[in-house]
């Protein structure tokens, strides 16, 4: 049988469903829990592999599946412009052997495509959510995120371009390994 996709999908190997509190909770000076974004992450590196290369010719240099940056401006994206009427519905992590996604629930908002997106053009869905993020430091370049964080670290990091995916009610950010770049049938 043959797909009609331009790969084979092969099944997460780890997933999360993203909930919880955005930010990290503290009583006075302790940390009780880390927010949504660093439990992200952490899934990530703990999930994720690390592999070594040769840097200026002898140098062993150890380097992550995923940069961490482009990771991380995933999830944010997601936290921020994700659709939060969607009842029952959760951001999902998704780990596969080739691959990595973050889903959004949702249609992406205000006239805004992938297209659109890569050209660093801006709008809000949940204005209140950007602001506290925004406060907490988890929004530096508001609107250059895609661009600047998840397209150019992916390109330095393996050379892959993201795909930046609208799918009905979702939107999926897929980062591709670079390893195991995606087979095709």
């Amino acid at each position: 049988m043959e797909w009609p996709f331009p790969f084979r999908f092969y099944a997460a190997k780890e997933r999360l469903a993203i909930r919880g509190p955005l930010t990290p909770l503290f009583s006075y000076k302790n940390l009780l829990e880390n927010g949504l974004v660093e439990q992200a992450v952490e899934f990530v590196r703990r999930n994720t592999g690390v592999s070594a290369r040769l840097a200026d010719g002898a140098r062993r240099e150890e380097f992550r599946a995923y940069p961490e940056e482009a990771v991380r401006e995933a999830i944010v994206n997601a936290l921020v412009h994700r659709d939060y009427l969607l009842s029952g519905t959760d951001i999902e992590l998704s780990i596969y052997e080739d691959r990595l996604e973050v889903i959004s629930p949702g249609k992406l908002p205000n006239g805004i495509t992938p297209e659109r997106m890569i050209a660093g053009c801006r709008a809000s869905r949940n204005q209140l959510i950007k602001d506290v993020m925004r406060d907490y430091g988890y929004l530096e370049h508001m609107g250059m995120g895609v661009p600047r964080k998840i397209i150019k670290n992916m390109l330095e990091h393996n050379g892959t371009m993201p795909e930046l995916i609208a799918d009905g009610e979702r939107f999926i950010v897929r980062l591709l390994s670079g390893t195991g770049k995606l087979t095709q049938a």
